[in-house]
């Protein structure tokens, strides 16, 4: 269970300082995501804030209803202001005891509220690494958010046909036990934590 005091303000932070230190000649670059370069995985987050700020409010529509698959998502101008914006209205939103409570909708997935923060919680952490790995800067999540994102992805690492890497996660990268736990975090989402980018 997340903790619906659990604030993802300090992470949304995280993530839109990490945008604002990647330059125009970086969106192109690869990233730990294969099929997203760093232009993609800014869209890709620009967009799950929306959505996921709208699951919180229980906005449910068009931002909520529509997969992350259904499109290789991507930059529209103007997103170095609005992609910071609408990760403050995401915390926000969660701030919210009500946003935990009941059902919502995220990604076209109907879900508990405490299920969804904690999706929410995820894809902050875990995106944010994508980010400072793909850009070369440094990253250390708020904890509160990894630790939610860990318990998270511990469960959905235990879902079956996981192992085949079907769903919205690869199979799990083993990592040892001792390891950090962004490091655990990150081979529990089916990435590398060694991951670095091509040269």
């Amino acid at each position: 269970m997340t903790d619906p005091t659990l604030d993802l303000g300090p992470q949304a932070r995280i993530v839109a300082r990490l945008a604002a230190g990647v330059t125009d000649a970086q969106l192109v670059d690869g990233t730990p995501c294969p099929r997203y370069a760093v232009h993609h995985l800014l869209g890709h987050l620009a967009g799950l804030s929306v959505a996921f700020r709208d699951a919180g409010r229980k906005d449910l529509g068009g931002t909520t209803d529509t997969s992350p698959d259904a499109a290789l998502p991507d930059l529209r101008p103007g997103w170095r202001e609005d992609l910071p914006a609408v990760l403050g209205e995401l915390a926000e939103a969660w701030r919210d005891p009500l946003a935990w409570t009941g059902m919502t909708r995220a990604g076209g997935v109907d879900l508990p509220g405490e299920v969804a923060g904690a999706v929410a919680a995820d894809e902050l952490v875990i995106h944010g690494w994508d980010l400072a790995r793909a850009t070369g800067q440094e990253y250390a999540p708020d904890p509160a958010a990894l630790e939610a994102a860990h318990a998270f992805l511990l469960a959905a690492a235990a879902e079956p046909g996981r192992d085949g890497g079907e769903g919205i996660f690869g199979p799990v990268v083993p990592v040892p036990s001792g390891a950090p736990l962004l490091d655990r975090a990150v081979g529990l989402s089916g990435r590398d934590p060694g991951w670095t980018p091509k040269a």
